[in-house]
């Protein structure tokens, strides 16, 4: 009959200890998925903002999406509120400027016979943010469990 051999238990234990800190520290996994979500709408912002044309009237669309906080968007996302709903974070991003809807979807020209096109900046930038999420995500959530699993 072989050996049975040693096992060092101390290894296994302070893994169940990190899972168990993980598991029990519900504020700590709201906080890290809302540092997510404000990380997702800062990088949507910088796009949706180097895509809005600045027109005729001196950058007003562009400056809106900020909300005219003068600290950037940094700032601005640290302002947003993110709301949880069951397993979902949601963070709403809005241009306040009354004409955002016509640059971004397009609208009929003042005398009714023709149409400008849309620039459709917010829908190009989701876009892009909804392809470059799951890597983003990924490498967040591997540097969010790597304590747990590389003690």
């Amino acid at each position: 009959m072989m050996g049975m051999g040693s096992v060092d238990m101390r290894e296994l234990v302070k893994f169940q200890e990190n899972l168990n800190r993980l598991a029990g520290s519900e504020d700590t996994r709201n906080s890290f998925c809302e540092s997510c979500a404000k990380e997702l709408a800062a990088r949507l912002l910088t796009k949706v903002i180097k895509r809005t044309p600045v027109g005729k009237v001196g950058g007003t669309l562009r400056r809106g999406w900020t909300a005219g906080n003068k600290e950037g968007v940094q700032a601005a996302v640290d302002s947003i509120q993110v709301t949880k709903s069951g397993n979902q974070y949601t963070i709403k991003i809005m241009n306040p400027t009354e004409y955002a809807s016509f640059v971004e979807f397009g609208h009929r020209t003042a005398n009714h016979n023709g149409w400008v096109k849309g620039q459709f900046m917010m829908t190009i930038s989701e876009n892009e943010i909804k392809r470059m999420a799951p890597g983003l995500l990924e490498k967040r959530l591997e540097e969010f469990l790597g304590g747990t699993f590389n003690d």
